[in-house]
């Protein structure tokens, strides 16, 4: 049976109490992390007892882990890569030691996390949303990336990003700049192959999340960008623990891409599920909608109908939203609007 869940970025990170998500109905987990882990860095047995401690005292369960950070060197497949990956398995049989940890998602970007153009854009009704057009970006300098969303977001945290490595980014241009799309992908599949053993012992599903968007930004290449690329990796490491996060807006923001049909092609590979909407307006122009169908370019239902058909046992929650009533908080991760995801999503199995 699938898990409803909710994000929640930890103690003195997160605006939204674990108290109101514990009465959202149908939620029982939330996903979460511990943001002080620098990339690269082990985690310590005793943050991660008092991260699921403190989940477990509001009544829910600490049930995914979003996310490990993967240290640049694993992605570039440098000469110190090995000690990370040491690094990483340490975290993982901890994370396992714990208990309850069904599934890690991580990403392998280069260099930046997910991009948008807009944070609170402001639609008729007076909600905020995020946004994102391509035309806006390309009038970016790569370099005031991080501190235009920054400004953008309030002050907020920007939920995925690592403050500490965009000091310096003209160093990590210069490293990713040799490493082919090729290349990534032999270093995700040594990663992958090295921590099999700790994630089969714990039965750690690995869910990459596809890059978000789907598409290179700043001239970086990416490879997380649709059906095909996910079902090579699939193939690369052809193991139940190695799988995919189904995020449908990342994935979604192609409109090339048959979202109920990938599902269907990834069975038994979906460790995770991330549900949001986005209203389409032209190539790399699209703003983020509504879970409700109608009001949105995504087929929620078709893929929540393929989910169910096949088997879909993960977890499984509202992914971002825009700021309703009144609230303010991290981009995309307010109360009210994932909310309503949660019980649309909800509406939606039940019914199918």
């Amino acid at each position: 049976m699938m898990e409803m869940t909710l994000r929640w970025f930890g103690p003195g990170y997160d605006t939204v109490p674990l108290a109101y998500i514990r009465q959202i109905p149908g939620v029982t987990g939330v996903v979460s992390t511990l943001y002080g882990a620098a990339p690269g860095q082990a985690w310590e047995a005793s943050e991660i007892g008092a991260l699921k401690r403190c989940v477990e005292d509001a009544g829910l369960k600490l049930v995914g882990i979003e996310s490990v950070n993967i240290h640049d060197s694993i992605k570039v497949g440098a000469p110190d890569r090995d000690q990370y990956i040491e690094n990483y398995i340490t975290t993982l049989k901890r994370l396992g030691q714990a208990g309850g940890i069904r599934c890690v998602c991580y990403n392998f970007m280069p260099v930046f996390d997910w991009t948008r153009s807009d944070l609170a854009r402001v639609l008729p009704d007076g909600s905020t949303t995020m946004a994102y057009d391509q035309k806006i970006i390309d009038g970016i300098d790569a370099d005031h990336i991080f501190s235009a969303m920054q400004e953008k977001a309030g002050g907020h945290l920007l939920p995925g990003w690592e403050p500490e490595r965009l000091e310096k980014l003209a160093a990590l241009f210069d490293l990713y700049a040799p490493v082919t799309q090729d290349m990534l992908f032999d270093h995700l599949a040594y990663f992958l192959r090295a921590i099999e053993p700790v994630c089969t012992r714990y039965e750690i599903g690995m869910a990459i999340h596809p890059d978000d968007p789907p598409w290179p930004v700043f001239g970086l290449g990416r490879i997380m960008t649709g059906r095909d690329n996910l079902l090579r990796l699939m193939r690369l490491v052809d193991k139940p623990f190695n799988g995919v996060t189904l995020c449908t807006g990342s994935l979604g923001a192609d409109r090339n891409t048959d979202l109920p049909e990938l599902v269907h092609a990834l069975r038994g590979r979906i460790h995770f599920a991330h549900l949001r909407n986005l209203r389409h307006f032209g190539p790399g122009d699209f703003e983020e909608a509504p879970h409700r169908c109608p009001q949105g370019s995504v087929d929620l239902i078709g893929v929540v109908r393929a989910l169910k058909e096949t088997g879909f046992d993960g977890l499984i929650r509202p992914d971002h939203g825009r700021m309703i009533w009144g609230e303010t908080g991290l981009p995309g991760y307010g109360l009210y609007d994932r909310a309503l995801g949660a019980q649309y999503l909800l509406g939606l199995w039940d019914a199918l």
